[in-house]
């Protein structure tokens, strides 16, 4: 039986891209916009960052067992921004201050549409990257059967 599935170095090709145009774009936003980050914004730098240069030796090597090593990093980040994204949208729902009433976590300094922000584009590629590492991660349990 032969399986349709998406090859292993596009995956990480992918997930590479995903990570720079995620670094790329939030730098865009704070060097040339101006945009100070607020607390939340600056982790989920620190856990973006670091996945352009891991994800680019690893598409480089076509090393498909950095899954192991991207996924503890990209859910929390996931799971960050999502958290981000709904203080931003729905400001009652925080219960604790992660940031300066001088820059809060709840300003929306960039929107497009109304909901589209950059906590939500950072969710986007941190959702875009774990999926590519459990696409990466099924497709070497099927070539393991």
């Amino acid at each position: 039986m032969i399986k349709n599935r998406i090859p292993n170095h596009y995956l990480l090709l992918f997930s590479w891209i995903a990570a720079i145009f995620a670094t790329g774009g939030s730098l865009f936003f704070s060097q040339v916009m101006h945009f100070v980050p607020c607390t939340l914004c600056w982790y989920q730098r620190i856990l973006m960052y670091p996945l352009v240069i891991s994800l680019g030796i690893a598409y480089l090597h076509n090393d498909v067992s950095i899954r192991r090593y991207i996924l503890p990093v990209s859910i929390p980040g996931f799971v960050l921004a999502c958290y981000h994204y709904t203080i931003q949208m729905l400001p009652n729902v925080s219960t604790s201050q992660f940031c300066s009433p001088n820059n809060p976590c709840t300003d929306k300094e960039f929107s497009i549409l109304g909901f589209i922000t950059i906590p939500l584009m950072s969710a986007t590629a941190f959702f875009l990257i774990t999926l590519s590492m459990l696409l990466l991660k099924a497709n070497h349990q099927n070539e393991m059967k």
